[in-house]
């Protein structure tokens, strides 16, 4: 997508060293590329949220373990630098599934390498395949999901498309495109009168994200507070919400950013869709009780602090709760599939249950 007119993805191949990501923490105030070149830079880039979104997370990793086959020491001992690698990478995001997922394809080429050098090279090839695999999958998510806000423009009359999101599942959250936002971005490309809702998602914010992206790609919008998506609905400002997803369950269950529950309810409530865009790597499809989903519990400085610029242009960090009272931090809650209207994959639209899956994906039935 475009950043000052300029196109970008959200991670690259720079040279056969180094790894570069958009350092997501400094955005909206300022745009820096940064170098990934060790295990531990994936590591970090990863649990502190340079990178984010779970599509992105998975193909961050997926390079992680290319510069881990890279870096190992070239004797008998690189496959336990490769394990090791594999377990830090893991345990840096235990609820988004990408994670997971892309890890596993990575380990299973590189075992197949009869040579250190093959391994390295089966390594790179498959981190590639995936991130130009996910690249696909978000455009074509885009495609389905414009025939829905396509629908509901006509329903209208050609008036404008109040679509509200929650967090980012924009292109920050993937290579190319987004999830949530790829059928946004392909609605406006056909000149389809839409406005986006910008949840501001607290703690983390990441709806500032959704703002930058739209504003950089000429798209209406208008930031909200969290807590404003209901009265919104109830007032029928709102047509359809459209949000992303870091593991779903066979069921149709939904894991996403903290408040996307809140969102659904209210949804439900006002009789308007509620819809969730992911790939199919977002897909959990050995999990079938989503109570068994591990949860993941962040910093409570999410919370106790805010991070932004001063009037005078220099980043501020600003405490804004009582030093004296605790502070929990839940990144994510789940979204029972009865509150889901349809899932939206590269594949196709489909109703959140295991039938509905297998129409689109019947190789894994079984």
């Amino acid at each position: 997508m475009l950043v000052t007119g300029k196109q970008y993805h959200t991670v690259w191949v720079k040279d056969k060293n180094t790894i570069q990501i958009i350092d997501q923490r400094r955005l909206p105030h300022e745009f820096v590329i940064e170098d990934l070149k060790t295990v531990d830079d994936i590591v970090i880039a990863i649990k502190d949220m340079h990178v984010r979104g779970a599509p992105l997370i998975g193909v961050t990793a997926a390079f992680g373990m290319y510069l881990a086959c890279l870096n190992a020491p070239k004797n008998d001992s690189f496959d336990n630098y490769i394990k090791n690698s594999y377990e830090q990478i893991k345990a840096t995001r235990p609820t988004a599934i990408d994670l997971l997922w892309a890890l596993e394809k990575e380990m299973a080429a590189i075992i197949l390498g009869k040579s250190i050098s093959e391994k390295i090279e089966n390594a790179l090839k498959v981190a590639s395949e995936i991130r130009e695999e996910s690249i696909k999958q978000c455009k074509m998510i885009g495609g389905y999901g414009l025939k829905i806000i396509k629908e509901i423009s006509e329903k209208k009359k050609g008036n404008i498309v109040n679509i509200l999101t929650h967090c980012n599942a924009g292109w920050l959250a993937t290579v190319d495109y987004g999830t949530a936002t790829s059928p946004i971005y392909a609605a406006f490309e056909k000149g389809i009168k839409i406005h986006v809702w910008v949840d501001e998602t607290r703690p983390r914010n990441q709806g500032l994200l959704t703002a930058w992206e739209l504003s950089q790609q000429g798209i209406p919008h208008t930031i909200i507070a969290d807590n404003t998506g209901g009265y919104l609905m109830r007032q029928g400002m709102v047509d359809m919400v459209i949000v992303g997803s870091d593991r779903t369950t066979f069921n149709g269950d939904v894991t996403n950013k903290i408040g996307t529950y809140l969102k659904a309810l209210a949804a439900k409530d006002n009789n308007i869709p509620f819809y969730v865009a992911l790939p199919s790597s977002s897909i959990d499809w050995k999990l079938k009780d989503s109570k068994e989903i591990p949860i993941e519990q962040r910093n409570a400085d999410e919370i106790n602090y805010v991070h932004g610029i001063d009037e005078n242009g220099k980043a501020a960090k600003i405490r804004i709760t009582p030093k004296e009272s605790p502070a929990v931090n839940y990144a994510f809650d789940i979204t029972p599939s009865r509150l889901v209207t349809a899932l939206i994959t590269e594949r196709g639209v489909c109703k959140p249950n295991k039938a509905g899956i297998l129409t689109l994906f019947p190789e894994k039935n079984g």
